[in-house]
């Protein structure tokens, strides 16, 4: 645990307002980051789900790719249809490699004159050498650090920003951005998230960022939130974590995120590791990421080993958790295909004894992003 003084970890924009609220510090992705405050990781979690949560996610990377051409570059190292996103309109996507596996995954926004790619903190640099070293003559990136990021989640998010942003949310759907004025400052604003519930993420100049948070969190529906109820929100709403549930090893497919791929790029290919990743969504995959239930109420981590009902090890657990919402625990992990038929009862094993664990859909609760009525 930092107490706030290690100058060898990168800190945001907001390191001072998080010390300040009491937020307990500790190294995340080389960033000294709150992993919760006074409220704890609980109520925070359920303060989200009611009401309106703060997230200071300015660690992630922020990039612009522009020239001509950046769309055709950027299909070349993605299974997206970047090409056909409207402008004004995102999309969730992974970085591909040679063998299928995922080297990250991120947002990508059609800006119009460019690309804007969201992509996590621990993977940032390389992802910059990744794009750097496959992009054409005629393509820039540049890397945004002089922007913060934050994340307004929650149902009464859209009444909080109403009060100091004069936009139409109701023609604002799920998946969008607009540029927009909140309290006075300049910010994009995108109807994106990581907790199932709907919310924004906002982009603001740094210099800005605490006057933000700060008008933000003088709402009275608003909580600042750590990184702890991040994580168990992300996992109810069934969201794949970078280096756990996913990584260089999995496919999109095993991963279950074929719905990101879009019809035109299953049909045409033409980007890294299509040829394994057209034959999974062909022929199917050995094994396949599950919602679990276990029984009872003690919490299944990371590693733990799931096994049929011979004993035979079959998978293995990639998150699991308490989940607030639910009451009790939820995890995620990867099982062999023929025993990810949802109801089928396995077992994983806690401190060396057996517990029942049942696959079930994802998410464990369900999501409440907007979505305009056709």
């Amino acid at each position: 645990m930092s107490n706030g003084t290690d100058v060898s970890l990168n800190r945001t924009p907001l390191h001072a307002l998080h010390v300040a609220a009491g937020g307990r510090m500790v190294p995340f992705a080389g960033y000294d980051m709150p992993v919760q405050y006074k409220l704890g990781i609980l109520k925070e979690h359920l303060h989200t789900r009611a009401a309106a949560g703060l997230f200071d996610v300015s660690h992630m990377g922020q990039f612009v790719l522009r020239g001509s051409g950046r769309g055709e570059a950027l299909e070349k190292l993605i299974p997206a249809d970047v090409l056909g996103l409207a402008e004004g309109r995102m999309r969730y996507s992974q970085f591909t490699n040679a063998a299928g596996g995922i080297l990250d995954d991120f947002m990508i926004s059609n800006c119009g004159s460019f690309l804007g790619l969201v992509v996590n903190a621990a993977c940032k640099e390389a992802d910059i050498g990744h794009l750097e070293a496959n992009l054409p003559n005629g393509c820039t990136l540049e890397y945004l650090d002089s922007k913060a990021l934050l994340a307004l989640q929650g149902p009464k998010a859209v009444e909080v920003l109403a009060r100091h942003c004069d936009i139409s949310f109701e023609s604002f759907p799920f998946m969008s951005f607009r540029e927009a004025t909140v309290a006075g400052i300049a910010v994009t604003l995108s109807r994106s998230g990581y907790t199932g519930e709907d919310g924004f993420e906002i982009s603001v100049e740094a210099e800005h960022a605490v006057l933000l948070a700060e008008t933000l969190t003088g709402e009275v529906d608003v909580e600042l939130i750590g990184l702890g109820a991040r994580d168990s929100l992300r996992l109810e709403a069934g969201l794949c974590l970078y280096g756990h549930d996913i990584d260089e090893t999995t496919s999109p497919v095993e991963a279950g995120l074929v719905w990101s791929i879009g019809k035109r790029r299953r049909e045409e290919g033409g980007f890294t590791g299509d040829q394994v990743i057209l034959r999974h969504i062909a022929e199917g995959t050995g094994r396949k990421r599950v919602g679990l239930k276990p029984e009872g109420r003690a919490p299944l981590r990371e590693h733990a080993v799931i096994s049929n009902s011979n004993g035979d090890p079959v998978g293995g657990i990639t998150s699991g958790g308490f989940g607030p919402t639910l009451g009790g625990p939820v995890a995620m992990g990867y099982v062999r295909t023929d025993c990810a038929e949802m109801g089928t009862s396995l077992s994983a094993e806690l401190r060396g004894k057996p517990v029942a664990v049942d696959v079930v859909a994802m998410p464990a609760v369900p999501s409440r992003y907007f979505r305009m009525k056709k």
